[in-house]
């Protein structure tokens, strides 16, 4: 493997299952310290655990919801003395509803906008300080092309993926100063949890849109891993403000 993450401590948001499990994964084999941050706090325990036993990764698993600040900053000051600062951090915990924009309510948009978009502000203000102080950092965060192009049955979801792009492309402007970089990865259709809801909505979105995929296949977490670690990496040292799609070809942007 080409990425070399030696000396990185990385925090992955929602990494208990899932493409933040795979990220975690492929970060923990390129020799990253992973924070495996999760709203189960057994589920990010016992993924660490399995972390440090199958790649020999240092790991520590903490529970938070991160759409409140007071369980985010008590998070980081776990990381912070099991581990050191962070430098590298990937915003990936979502959550959605998959209805027709006029089946939902209030309180559905406020609990996707308070962890998808108000969540990965909070995250990321937390570990700007460290990384500020500590010479730079990374920071990745996992939009959807629903927020570039839009998704029936996600109005609420596409508007906050949007908001993460476009919240990830004004900070990298305001921190490149300090040599930390901002980038975005966007996946497509991919085999979550997430894409069972889309499917129980509506199976005849999901069949459609995989014979409009150009690789005929949704993609796999490991596929949306791969490209979080090239960003994690020296090789994308140049790089900040960018949105990568990982679709298979569905969008082409």
């Amino acid at each position: 493997m080409a990425e070399d993450l030696k000396g990185r401590v990385a925090l992955v948001t929602g990494a208990g299952r899932g493409i933040g499990r795979a990220i975690a994964a492929r970060l923990a084999v390129a020799g990253a310290a992973i924070a495996v941050c999760d709203v189960h706090g057994d589920t990010a325990v016992k993924a660490a655990d399995e972390l440090a036993e199958e790649y020999g990764a240092r790991a520590v698993g903490v529970a938070a919801d991160i759409s409140d600040s007071v369980q985010v900053r008590e998070a980081l000051s776990a990381v912070r003395s099991q581990l050191g600062p962070v430098n590298l951090l990937v915003n990936n915990a979502a959550v959605d509803v998959v209805r027709k924009f006029t089946d939902t309510d209030e309180a559905d948009w406020d609990r996707i906008i308070s962890v998808n978009l108000r969540g990965t502000i909070t995250v990321t203000r937390a570990v700007l300080d460290d990384m500020m102080e500590h010479g730079g950092g990374r920071i990745i965060n996992i939009a959807s092309d629903a927020g570039r192009v839009g998704s029936s049955g996600e109005v609420v979801y596409s508007a906050t993926k949007g908001g993460v792009i476009a919240f990830g492309k004004a900070l990298a402007r305001e921190v490149a100063r300090y040599g930390i970089t901002i980038n975005c990865v966007a996946p497509g259709p991919t085999e979550t949890s997430l894409l069972g809801q889309v499917n129980d909505f509506n199976p005849k979105i999901v069949e459609s849109t995989v014979r409009s995929i150009p690789l005929r296949r949704v993609a796999q977490p490991d596929d949306i891993a791969g490209v979080v670690a090239f960003l994690a990496s020296d090789s994308a040292a140049y790089m900040t403000g960018q949105t990568v799609s990982v679709s298979g070809g569905l969008t082409m942007m």
